[in-house]
């Protein structure tokens, strides 16, 4: 076993300045371990150009590869496997990583675990993806994207399972691997984990908003599997008595346009106002502010924004819909509302808003104590563990035996 600092290389797929969950978590594991003094190398796709080349970010090594606009979505790039096989073989030879921790298997992740195989590396392996997610980027027909759906199933398999170890962020998620038919290893459900601290108000903090508004908040991608327009459609038919709530949205992505026309055609652009980008601060700052947090995606593996809006002690409308309902616990914590029903979440919503305001502090403060156990230092116990032994591998498998 090796003892002492370690050599991490991670494989992420996406990666910051890309805006997503799998990009966001990829950045939190390398300032994690490099702040638990591992040396950490990231292998990534370019952002900026379609060239190769390296670059020291806080600390931390990227290895940034040849990559080309995807043109099925505005702002990532994707590498070809042709492309950089024979680059990512060097920096491997290069670094000689202890461990090679992938976030995903289609193309960095892939070649990433090829080369490392074939060099004896101990490779770990993060599932953030459902095949079926990339629908909305696929403009094929539904026919053509369910084959592609269990292609990519049977594909995902024979990369991950080259791995010592298999993960995902939760238990559904490892569930619906398993189920998918393809997976034999035992896939360990890992929480993409939280610094409770960062979203916690400070005793004597002051946030800066108008007394007389009430808030519901969305944080996330401006995408079509976040069904941003069904939060919407439902704000829109909040009782009249409630006209002093607002609905912000903070986030960028390919439907903005859309989404301030479905405000225009709702009646509600005066009151729904997008916030754009927003900073790690004023995030922050967005949670505080609510009276309510909304995720009403489809397609959460996890969901950290919503991991986030706990740790702020928000109460929860969520989706009822893959791992949103673990975070919710009706009537405690928030509400599961039927995924696309507006009417549905405008009852839930509403229902939240005008309880006293000593019950929706309660409610926060149930989603608090819930999220506790999604605390970061776990996770990254957990994974620092897995880069050095398959101790807590086979602890795992002998858990599940039991049950």
């Amino acid at each position: 076993m090796t003892t002492g600092p370690l050599t991490i290389m991670i494989g992420a797929d996406t990666y910051p300045p890309d805006i997503n969950g799998a990009a966001q978590f990829g950045h939190r594991l390398a300032v994690a371990m490099k702040d638990r003094g591992h040396q950490v190398h990231v292998v990534a796709a370019n952002p900026d150009e379609a060239k190769s080349e390296k670059r020291l970010v806080d600390g931390i090594t990227e290895h940034r590869l040849v990559s080309h606009h995807a043109p099925t979505h505005p702002y990532i790039r994707i590498c070809t496997p042709w492309g950089i096989w024979r680059e990512v073989g060097q920096i491997l030879d290069d670094v000689k990583p202890d461990v090679v921790h992938v976030q995903c298997h289609y193309i960095v992740g892939r070649v990433l675990v090829l080369q490392a195989k074939r060099r004896g590396i101990r490779i770990i392996a993060t599932n953030h993806f459902m095949p079926e997610n990339l629908d909305p980027f696929l403009p094929f027909p539904q026919w053509f994207n369910d084959a592609f759906a269990r292609f990519s199933w049977g594909d995902m398999r024979r990369i991950l399972e080259r791995a010592q170890i298999v993960t995902t962020p939760t238990p559904i998620a490892a569930k619906a691997m398993k189920e998918s038919g393809h997976f034999k290893k035992p896939v360990i459900p890992i929480s993409n984990g939280i610094e409770l601290a960062d979203y916690e108000p400070n005793p004597d903090e002051v946030i800066s908003k108008n007394p007389e508004e009430m808030r519901i908040f969305f944080a996330g991608r401006l995408a079509i599997e976040k069904n941003i327009d069904v939060l919407i459609e439902a704000f829109s038919q909040l009782p009249s008595r409630l006209n002093h709530v607002v609905l912000e949205i903070a986030g960028t992505g390919e439907i903005l346009e859309t989404l301030q026309k479905k405000a225009q055609e709702c009646g509600v652009e005066d009151r729904v106002r997008f916030l754009g980008y927003v900073s790690d601060e004023e995030l922050r700052e967005g949670y505080l502010r609510a009276n309510v947090f909304c995720q009403p995606g489809t397609a959460e593996l996890q969901s950290l924004v919503t991991l986030e809006a706990m740790s702020a002690s928000r109460p929860l409308v969520l989706a009822n819909a893959l791992a949103l309902p673990h975070l919710v616990e009706e009537g405690k914590n928030g509400f599961l509302f039927e995924p696309g029903n507006s009417s549905d979440l405008a009852e839930k919503l509403g229902f939240i808003l005008e309880l006293p305001q000593a019950e929706r502090k309660a409610m926060g403060a149930y989603s608090h104590e819930m999220v506790k156990k999604h605390a970061a230092k776990k996770t990254w116990d957990m994974f620092e563990s897995l880069y050095t032994s398959s101790q807590k591998y086979y602890e795992f498998v002998a858990s599940q035996h039991k049950n």
